[in-house]
Parts: C-alpha cells; sequence; structure tokens
C-alpha cells in the first residue's frame, strides 16, 4: 500500500477537485497521510490566479520532493497549465497533469507509477495541457468537512477580464449536467452533509452553453438549478459561491428570497469602485448596476451578509480614482473584502498597460482598504449581539484556555459557545449572541 499526501492551493474549485482526487485513491487502497509526513507520493493542486499563487506552488512541489526525494511528486492544475516550460524544467516534479485530466489521475498514476518502476522514464512526465472542451465530470461522496461540502456546477470562463489568466487555465465555460449535480448532492446528505456550498469557476455563465451562448447574458439556468437543489429532502444550507454582479436583478433577488434553504451570504465580485477602472479592466458593469444588485438583496433579504474582490493598483489606477473606489466601498460597507495586490501576468491585456504602479503604492493603498474592511466587518457582526441566530456547529476548539464549539450563522458569521458534554457537532441550533468572543468570533449562549 503506497501512501499519498495531498496539498490544495487557490479557489474552492480546486478544494472540490482535490476532494475527488483523494477519495478516488482512497477507494484504489491508498493511504492518505498529512502533507508534512513522509509519503510516497505527494500529490499538489497548484493555482495561477496570482504571480504569488505560481510561487506557493513551486514552492510546496519543491517542498514535498526535499522532504522525501525517493517520492513521486505530481503537480496538478492551473499552474500547470500555463507554465509548461517552467513546469517541464522543473526538477521536483515528477509528473504533471492538465485540469482536464484529473478525473483519470488513478490510471495517469498507476501507470506511470508502472513505467518508473520498468526505468523507462526520464525527466518530467506531462499529461494533456490542451485546452479543455468538454465538462470533466467528477462525483463527490465524503469531503474533509463534515458538516459542508462544496459542489462544482461549471468549469471555465468567457469573461477575459484584462488582468486574468483563468480563461488560459480554465478554457471556455462548461456547465455540468443538473441531473448529476442533484444526484452528487442527495447522495452528500444521504452521508450526513447538511450544508452545500455551490462553486464554479464563473456559476453565474452556468448553462450558457446549453443554449449556444458564448457569454453571460443574464441567464436564469442558475436561479433554476438552486430552484431544484432547494427541493432535495435533508438539505439544510446553500450556499452561493462568487456573483457576477450583473445576474442579481429584482427578478432574481426576489426568486432567492423565496427560497428557505438558501443562506443571505453573497460574494458579488467588484475589483474596483471607479468605472474608469473597471472599463480598463474590461468588466462589463458601472458601479451604478453594482449598487443596484445590492440594493436588490439588502430590499428583500434581513441584513444579508454581502462581500466582495478589490484590487488596488491597477494599471493607471490614479489617487483620484483610488478615492473613488475607496468613497463606493465606504458607501456599499461590506461584511468582507479580500483585498488583492495587482499582480501582473503574462500573456494579458493588462500586463502590456502603461502606468504600472510600483509595490510601494499598492500596498500603500491596500493598507487603506485592509483598515475599512476590520472596521465594516465588525459593526456587521456587532449588529448581532442581543440577538438570536440558528449556527450549524462544525467543530471544536480551544480559544484563550477554554473549549469552545464553533459553528457559523446562515450569513457566515462565526459564532462560539462553550463546550460542555454535549457533541453538538453537524447539529443545528439556535443560540442567543452575547458579545466578542474575539475581533472575528461572537460568544453565544
Amino acid at each position: 500500500m503506497k501512501s499519498v499526501a495531498f496539498h490544495n492551493l487557490g479557489c474552492k474549485v480546486n478544494s472540490y477537485e482535490l476532494d475527488v482526487m483523494q477519495q478516488m485513491l482512497e477507494e484504489k487502497g491508498y493511504e492518505i497521510v498529512p502533507f508534512d509526513q513522509i509519503a510516497d507520493i505527494y500529490i499538489i493542486n497548484t493555482c495561477t490566479v496570482t504571480n504569488i499563487a505560481d510561487r506557493k506552488s513551486r514552492q510546496m512541489l519543491h517542498r514535498a520532493k526535499q522532504r522525501n526525494p525517493q517520492a513521486v511528486v505530481v503537480a496538478v492544475g492551473c499552474y500547470v497549465q500555463t507554465d509548461s516550460e517552467g513546469v517541464q524544467m522543473d526538477e521536483s516534479i515528477d509528473l504533471a497533469i492538465g485540469n482536464n485530466r484529473k478525473k483519470d489521475l488513478v490510471p495517469i498514476l498507476e501507470a506511470f507509477l508502472e513505467e518508473r518502476a520498468d526505468k523507462t522514464l526520464n525527466g518530467t512526465t506531462i499529461i494533456d495541457i490542451n485546452a479543455p472542451c468538454d465538462y470533466e465530470e467528477m462525483t463527490l461522496t465524503r469531503t474533509a468537512e463534515h458538516t459542508r461540502a462544496y459542489i462544482k456546477i461549471q468549469d471555465g470562463c468567457n469573461q477575459f477580464c484584462s488582468y486574468c489568466v483563468i480563461p488560459y487555465a480554465r478554457g471556455r465555460v462548461r456547465s455540468r449536467r443538473a441531473e448529476d449535480i442533484l444526484a452528487e448532492i442527495k447522495g452528500l446528505v444521504a452521508n450526513g452533509y447538511r450544508e452545500v456550498v455551490i462553486t464554479g469557476i464563473h456559476i453565474s455563465s452556468y448553462g450558457i452553453d446549453f443554449d449556444g451562448s458564448k457569454h453571460y447574458s443574464g441567464s436564469s439556468h442558475l436561479i433554476e438549478l438552486v430552484e431544484q437543489i432547494h427541493e432535495i429532502e435533508g438539505l439544510d444550507r446553500i450556499r452561493l459561491g462568487s456573483l457576477e454582479p450583473r445576474i442579481v436583478t429584482e427578478e432574481v433577488a426576489k426568486r432567492l428570497a423565496a427560497l428557505p434553504k438558501l443562506c443571505p451570504h453573497f460574494h458579488l465580485s467588484l475589483q474596483s469602485g471607479c468605472d474608469e477602472t473597471l472599463k480598463r479592466m474590461n468588466r462589463q458593469y458601472t458601479t451604478r448596476e453594482y449598487l443596484q444588485g445590492v440594493e436588490y438583496l439588502r430590499k428583500y433579504f434581513e441584513h444579508p451578509a454581502i462581500t466582495t474582490d478589490v484590487i488596488v493598483g491597477f494599471p493607471g489606477e490614479t489617487e483620484a480614482e483610488f478615492a473613488e473606489t475607496k468613497a463606493f466601498l465606504e458607501q456599499i460597507k461590506f461584511f468582507e473584502m479580500h483585498i488583492f495586490k495587482y499582480s501582473r501576468r503574462a500573456g494579458t491585456r493588462a500586463d502590456k498597460m502603461p502606468n504600472q504602479l510600483t509595490e510601494k503604492q499598492k500596498s500603500a493603498r491596500s493598507e487603506v482598504l485592509f483598515a475599512m474592511e476590520a472596521q465594516h466587518s465588525q459593526e456587521f457582526r456587532a449588529d448581532y449581539i442581543g440577538k438570536t441566530a440558528e449556527i450549524l456547529w462544525e467543530d471544536k476548539r480551544e480559544i484563550a484556555g477554554v473549549n469552545y464549539w464553533i459553528g457559523h450563522t446562515p450569513d457566515y458569521v462565526k459564532v462560539a459557545v462553550a463546550a460542555d458534554d454535549v457533541d453538538l457537532a453537524n447539529q443545528i441550533s439556535t443560540v442567543q449572541i452575547t458579545d466578542f468572543l474575539t475581533e472575528e468570533i461572537l460568544l453565544g449562549s
């Protein structure tokens, strides 16, 4: 029996795919061990969304080979797709598998191990990094988490934002059949999972390939899918991944609000609060349209958690443009913001744009937004104090010498209660919120 260690970098789609790959190897009899232990095989699911992600992917590949020079080190995913030359030259990598062959991990790995035993291999073996054309069907029955599971409904992106390499790493939009999605969720619910997170590379484009479209056009396929998922018996919570702002019309907000299982937690990717910057990014919406979507959600949901992504220091971003972004963020008051310094990516239009900002400028601006995010996030959580909330309990943790059960509200606010002899794992209960336990965790009783 060979031992296998996994490490995941990047998005929720990568997390889902890694869970499936681990499941496949477990079913074939491989022993799964922690990544920091000696293993016969190391599998790193890589990311390439930024230069930092590329660097972390390389670091983890090199760390695996250093930990056991005799091990087979396997690079999988987006970094493999976008830098095949670098992968080929990297002596730490034995086997590299493209995004469209993850479902074939077991036969690819076993064929490689057989050839390696026969000593017929030299250098890095790269398996199929051509752009994928069809949806790669994978089915999950269990995950490392015991309460929620990520459900991948589509792959690829047709948006081609000027700074982004993901369409090159993941290919064009390919949607999964609704019957396969529903069957997977029903299987997970039967295995005890109470919450699912709908994820993909660009879930708002779900189903456009069913219609023969090439670009997002306000398709209702996603909403129809969520309504079907809502009918699954035994499922308690549905959480949506990142949404295209333009999808949030008044009709969509009203339909979503009619689904009690849907968590009022919406990630609307913004990237900039300045219209001129959005144009250079090729984001295809305005701040006015974005604000309208937020207002619809706040009209039909009570106290929804709205989160976003913001890129600071995009090429040509002036002090005035950054001030516009800052003012817009102040106006919205997000529950959480994921703030990124612009990262140049070879092959994108933004990489060739004039007026690239310095790291010092980008760092100074990101610090301003981090401070704002901390304030707004705490204000959102503070609104819970003195109220009751329904919590899905996930795990037990020691904080300042005291054991607590930790869980989340439907809008993804983290809550803790003192642990007693009752096992709350994977249970849902209502608690009174009394105070802050830490800056990011509320205390319930």
